[in-house]
């Protein structure tokens, strides 16, 4: 997958960068910098605090399998 890094904007891929999205190291240290210098932020909740207050929240709960004797990892 090829992108341009979000930082300097040079080209990255995928396939060849091992910090992809990032184009390096560097890159993606800056980027961490920023969200820890509060450069960025995320401008408003996803969910309304009201109702996490209330207990009102949407949820949606997916089955899970029960049965961990039939998995493929030995281990588990």
């Amino acid at each position: 997958m090829k992108h341009k890094c979000p930082i300097c904007k040079a080209e990255t891929d995928s396939a060849v960068h091992a910090d992809f999205p990032f184009c390096s190291e560097r890159c993606r240290d800056r980027d961490l910098g920023n969200w820890a210098s509060e450069k960025y932020v995320v401008s408003e909740p996803t969910f309304d605090e009201e109702d996490v207050a209330e207990n009102k929240r949407n949820t949606i709960v997916l089955p899970l399998d029960d049965d961990l004797e039939s998995s493929n990892d030995p281990e588990h």
